[in-house]
């Protein structure tokens, strides 16, 4: 019973799938690092016009070369974020071509499996035996129409028009004559009248 509790569960993480976390985390340091250095560079470039208009020119342009360099830093961060977004990118288009190709794997593996249970030489024997059948059913066939006589095929002939002489026969028309007019039906006796129907 302890074994149950005690196993260890087989991780469904890769290491594609680690590499792939590491990565975009980079990526987002990178993002918030720029984020950072794009507010420093605003406020340097207020303190610099502050400075020159104190006439602190000195102080300013060193300021200025501060927020060159660090222009220069964030061209660079924009350049590592686009290759970690590649990298991200490419693993993640690897990883569903190795699914492609274990699909591929076994489905082949499959298909390997089926032709050894029905190889070409069975399938021909069975497609031979298939024939066969079929030419022998067609012998018993010609065996069976060839059979009749001539005399039987007339006897034949002789009952079909007997039979579509019966079906154009008509019937007999009555010789007597038809009545001009068709006799009303009796009343019923002792037909109640409506008003003593009521009255009872």
């Amino acid at each position: 019973m302890g074994n149950l509790f005690g196993r260890k569960r087989r991780s469904r993480v890769t290491e594609q799938d680690k590499a792939v976390l590491q990565l975009k985390q980079q990526r987002d340091k990178l993002r918030q690092y720029q984020k950072r250095i794009s507010g420093s560079l605003e406020r340097e470039r207020a303190l610099a016009r502050q400075l020159l208009g104190a006439g602190r020119k000195e102080k300013a342009m060193l300021l200025l070369k501060k927020k060159r360099y660090q222009e220069q830093l964030l061209d660079k961060t924009e350049n590592q974020i686009s290759n970690l977004e590649r990298m991200v990118q490419d693993i993640e288009f690897t990883q569903i071509e190795m699914k492609v190709i274990e699909g591929l794997k076994i489905g082949n593996e499959c298909l390997n499996k089926m032709h050894q249970v029905m190889s070409i030489e069975e399938v021909e024997r069975i497609m031979d035996e298939t024939q066969e059948a079929v030419e022998y059913q067609r012998q018993i066939d010609e065996i069976l129409a060839g059979s009749l006589t001539e005399e039987d095929e007339d006897a034949i002939l002789e009952e079909l028009n007997a039979i579509t002489q019966e079906q154009m026969e008509l019937p007999e028309v009555p010789s007597e004559p038809l009545p001009e007019k068709v006799p009303e039906a009796s009343p019923i006796k002792n037909r109640p009248k409506p008003e003593l129907v009521a009255a009872s």
